[in-house]
């Protein structure tokens, strides 16, 4: 048996921000146009009117203040309003691929390491851009790795399941080292039009390199254990699927073939799951909250990661305990705890003890204990 560490990270940004005065402006605009153009029925009292969005409605809604995104000029366009991203050829590598590279190559040269060291991708995101052949396929063969690769979806928690399946592969000996790669177009699933959700996503791609501690080349975070669990629930759901291409009249302009989320029940049910899951995680490795340096925590809402921070901790987390990048990148999905991971960890020192945990749809929640060494 091995022991499975984290050696490298990358996270790859486009380079298109949407900032939340862009996004409401646009937002305003189709609210505004809706509205006249259904003035008679909005008068009858057979439709409502849409609201105007706001900046402070969004910041306090959320803690989000910006998000970078594939393509701004459909989403901040009131005819369009969702992201103009041009159809690949089937000779072309696929949007996720293209990110994915990215991130990959930069863990890789954090850890020292290059293709040949590699024999697995796992390409663990929300949303794949095709059903086969698998987006981690394409990626392997674009960084000229050997070995095999496997697209996996979990939601949210896509990047802590796809860590546990690498780690036991590694700690087993199956494999030498794995890259765990979460290219998340969030923005492609978001409904831009629905005052509810439309600020919530961000677009952006994270590498984990994981290999045998004994192989590290350098400063690493030694995969003390890892823990997932899932529970069935329709308060976060995405229908688009091939089984549901149009409803029964023909139209294909459905709700619900993007993201839906029923806010208020997932932060009823979601915060008191998570906040036990990391709990009892801690307690079966005889962690204690005071032996704890850093939380990393999904980026989905301000709130909900103050809330577990102060459970776990058992009190209000100290500037630094509890990293926050949402404010800028906005809900990355299952990448959302990988970017905070990567740009809060450098500092830790020998022996220090850290969580990275994410959860979302599923529900489900996957949570990842480490600890650094030089």
């Amino acid at each position: 048996m091995y022991t499975p560490a984290i050696t490298g990270t990358g996270v790859y940004t486009p380079e298109n921000v949407i900032t939340n005065a862009e996004l409401v402006e646009a937002f305003n605009a189709y609210a505004d146009r809706m509205n006249a153009e259904n003035a008679e029925a909005i008068a009858a009292g057979q439709l409502e009117p849409m609201q105007h969005s706001s900046e402070e409605f969004i910041v306090k809604a959320s803690g989000i203040e910006s998000r970078y995104v594939m393509d701004k000029t459909g989403v901040l366009n009131p005819d369009v309003m969702h992201p103009a991203l041009r159809q690949r050829s089937d000779d072309e590598p696929g949007i996720m691929t293209e990110m994915a590279v990215d991130a990959c190559q930069k863990a890789l040269a954090q850890a020292g390491r290059g293709a040949e060291d590699v024999d697995l991708v796992i390409c663990a995101a929300s949303n794949h851009e095709r059903a086969y052949p698998a987006v981690a396929i394409e990626i392997q063969q674009a960084l000229g790795i050997q070995g095999f690769g496997f697209d996996m979806n979990v939601a949210c928690s896509s990047a802590t399941f796809g860590i546990q399946a690498a780690a036991d592969m590694v700690r087993s000996g199956s494999v030498r080292a794995a890259l765990v790669v979460n290219p998340e177009i969030c923005s492609g699933h978001l409904e831009w039009r629905d005052r509810d959700c439309h600020f919530i996503f961000g677009d952006v791609a994270t590498a984990t390199l994981i290999e045998r501690a004994e192989n590290a080349k350098g400063s690493h975070f030694e995969i003390i254990s890892t823990r997932c669990a899932t529970a069935f629930s329709n308060n976060i759901r995405n229908n688009n699927g091939f089984l549901r291409r149009s409803r029964p009249d023909g139209l294909t302009d459905r709700r619900d073939m993007q993201f839906m989320q029923n806010g208020r029940k997932v932060f009823k049910e979601v915060l008191p799951m998570v906040s036990r899951h990391i709990s009892d995680h801690m307690e079966a490795e005889g962690i204690d909250s005071g032996s704890l340096k850093r939380l990393w925590l999904h980026q989905a809402n301000k709130t909900m990661n103050d809330f577990i921070g102060k459970k776990v901790l058992g009190r209000e987390p100290k500037a630094g305990e509890q990293p926050n990048i949402l404010q800028d990148y906005a809900n990355t999905s299952s990448a959302g705890s990988i970017i905070a991971f990567s740009k809060h960890s450098d500092d830790l020192e020998e022996g220090d003890v850290g969580l990275i945990c994410s959860f979302g749809a599923g529900y489900s929640v996957g949570s990842v204990i480490v600890k650094r060494h030089q």
